[in-house]
C-alpha cells in the first residue's frame, strides 16, 4: 500500500465515529487507532452494612464511649427498629439551620410525619415515617454524610 491509499484510511477513521480499524493481507497489515486508550479502573468500596428492620444497630467503630452503650442498649432491647437512609447524602435534622429538629429523642412519631431530611445532589428529600413509633435515640450528627442504608434512628414501633 502507498502513503496516498493510507493517507485517505486516516482520513476516513478520523472522519468518521471509528475508533480503530484494521486491515491485513499477505503482505501486509495495518491498524489504525484513534483517540486515547482508557484505562478502566475498578475500586472496591466498603460495603454499607445492611440492618434488617428489627435488628439492633451495630456501629462499624465505636468512637466514643457514648457509641458503644448506644449498641449495647439495642441489644438488650429486641422491640427497637433502626430507620435507615434510602439514599447517599448530607443528614439534617431541621428544615433549616435556626429551625427546631422534626424530632427529638422520645417524640411519637406518626404515619407518613418527617424525621429528617436527606440532601442529595441540592434535593431535599424528607425521610417520612413509615409506621408509628417513639424514637429511642437519633444515631447522627446534624449535616452529617450518609450512605445508603446508614441507621438514622433508633424507634420503638407503637
Amino acid at each position: 500500500m502507498d502513503i496516498k491509499d493510507l493517507k485517505v484510511l486516516i482520513k476516513m477513521v478520523t472522519e468518521t465515529d471509528i475508533t480503530e480499524f484494521e486491515m491485513a493481507n499477505e503482505e501486509e497489515k495495518i491498524l489504525i487507532k484513534r483517540g486515547k486508550t482508557q484505562e478502566i479502573v475498578h475500586i472496591a468500596a466498603p460495603a454499607a452494612p445492611v440492618y434488617p428492620v428489627g435488628a439492633p444497630a451495630q456501629p462499624a467503630a465505636a468512637p466514643a464511649p457514648a457509641a458503644a452503650a448506644a449498641a449495647a442498649a439495642p441489644a438488650k432491647n429486641d422491640k427497637y427498629e433502626t430507620v435507615t437512609s434510602p439514599i447517599v447524602g448530607t443528614f439534617y435534622r431541621a428544615p433549616s439551620p435556626d429551625s427546631d429538629p422534626y424530632v427529638q429523642v422520645g417524640s411519637v412519631v406518626e404515619t407518613g410525619q418527617i424525621f429528617c431530611i436527606v440532601e442529595a445532589m441540592k434535593l431535599m428529600n424528607e425521610i417520612e415515617a413509615e409506621f408509628k413509633c417513639k424514637i429511642v435515640e437519633c444515631l447522627k450528627e446534624n449535616a452529617q454524610p450518609v450512605e445508603f442504608g446508614d441507621p438514622l434512628f433508633l424507634v420503638e414501633r407503637l
